[in-house]
């Protein structure tokens, strides 16, 4: 492993004495702060020219094609090739396609009669960098940081990842409503906010390219649908794992209100950009919350139990924001979605890589990245596909009730994931193992 740290008791930052630890997470608050203001910055704008349910879906149906149709691909490249190469590739392409995203919105006759497919034509761009660039990147963390540290680096991540989530849907808001005049008048609304997401892609690939992995021993396999698939035969051989990330897929596929959420500021709340922010934001604000006290206080008894339990608040959270009318309370329920989702990223994330061999961890990221995919960017369109149908309150609070209904299945067909313990080897082993007898998972 990466920056061995000599045998002292755990901290609270223990994953930060790695150097190539702290070059990666400054690089990803940077560029997620700028994908999530770009964000807010496309859904704004989209549905400024469309005023439509269905097209604000479809932004996420374009991020999430790529995905669906390489995925698999991606993840036999990410365990045979450099994965921090195959990082800044992907991420070259995407600062690419936010350039473009740039020159479209200050040449506005592109946009002429409601036409947004060149919006959604760059989107595809962003999600096949996405695809190939996911596996890679959760691969990658665990030649960051020694192993007696990794659970520890995968709650920082995740906080991480929630402060710039967080951060930077308001910041997009704000750019976005930020009056400009004279020579800078042309730059007003979308291009200022994608030319902060330039700019933070820009210093993410400098500090990626600055990172120095650990050596990860790779074989020689050939592209066959045999070495390709194996990732995904992996997963469904293994239950605790196919457990832990359908269970994220369906209940985020169906309690997820993000593609809604500017029709919620709008028509609902009439809180306008600023109060999109906002609504973007909170979700991280709880899930900030509690990956801090996670930080300080980790996991160690019933895991998995305690997961299913917090994606069931995720669903009730869901249904009370579907169901507001005033502002405070959606913030709020919205908050609570953050904290109760954030313990069921960190419970997935660690059995994803702590139950899966070193070899294989490319194909196994690719499929939970092909699930998370899923729950996101399909979710923002089966979203926008049932606001479409029933209208955006209807919607969201049958997903709510659809989140619960999938915990309670998952509660039920995988007793594994149920009866987890400790997020260790060991403890994820045992609970696969104590139930294979009874239940033959080939």
């Amino acid at each position: 492993m990466a920056d061995p740290a000599s045998r002292t008791p755990s901290r609270a930052g223990d994953a930060f004495r790695s150097r190539n630890f702290r070059l990666y997470q400054s690089a990803r608050l940077m560029v997620i702060v700028g994908a999530e203001a770009q964000s807010v910055a496309v859904a704004w704008q989209v549905y400024q020219i469309t005023h439509s349910a269905l097209k604000l879906g479809l932004t996420g149906l374009a991020l999430f094609l790529p995905g669906l149709l390489c995925m698999l691909a991606a993840g036999h490249a990410a365990d045979r090739y450099d994965r921090r190469r195959i990082i800044l590739a992907c991420y070259t392409l995407q600062a690419v396609c936010t350039a473009a995203l740039l020159w479209l919105s200050l040449t506005p006759w592109t946009f002429a009669n409601g036409r947004v497919w060149p919006i959604y034509a760059v989107l595809v761009g962003i999600g096949l960098g996405r695809a190939f660039s996911g596996p890679a990147a959760s691969a990658l963390l665990p030649s960051l940081v020694p192993k007696d540290h990794f659970v520890n680096a995968v709650t920082w991540g995740a906080t991480i990842y929630q402060i710039a989530n967080m951060s930077g849907p308001a910041i997009g808001g704000l750019l976005f409503t930020l009056p400009l005049t004279g020579i800078l008048a042309p730059w007003q609304g979308a291009p200022i906010v994608y030319l902060l997401t330039l700019a933070m892609l820009s210093c993410f690939i400098l500090l990626v390219s600055m990172i120095r992995p650990a050596p990860v021993e790779r074989k020689a396999t050939a592209f066959s649908a045999r070495t390709v698939l194996a990732g995904l035969e992996y997963v469904f051989r293994t239950r605790i794992l196919l457990g832990s990330i359908s269970l994220d897929l369906f209940a985020v596929m169906l309690g997820g209100a993000t593609a809604l959420l500017p029709i919620f500021a709008t028509d609902i709340l009439h809180a306008g950009p600023r109060g999109l922010g906002l609504l973007r934001a909170m979700p991280s604000v709880g899930a900030l919350i509690i990956s801090l006290l996670l930080v300080t206080r980790p996991i160690k008894r019933r895991a998995g139990a305690t997961m299913l339990t917090c994606v069931a608040i995720f669903g009730a959270a869901t249904i009370v924001f579907g169901l507001s009318r005033n502002l405070y309370l959606s913030l709020a329920a919205l908050l609570v979605t953050g904290a109760s989702d954030m313990v069921s990223v960190v419970v997935r994330s660690s059995i994803l890589q702590l139950a899966t061999p070193p070899e294989m961890r490319g194909r196994v990221s690719a499929v939970n990245w092909l699930f998370v995919g899923a729950s996101n960017e399909f979710g923002e369109f089966e979203s926008g596909l049932t606001a479409h149908w029933w209208g955006a309150v209807r919607a969201v609070v049958i997903g709510g009730i659809g989140s619960l209904a999938v915990t309670t299945a998952a509660a039920t067909l995988f007793p594994q994931l149920r009866r987890a313990d400790a997020l260790t080897t060991e403890s994820l082993q045992n609970a696969e193992r104590e139930l294979a007898t009874a239940e033959p998972i080939d």
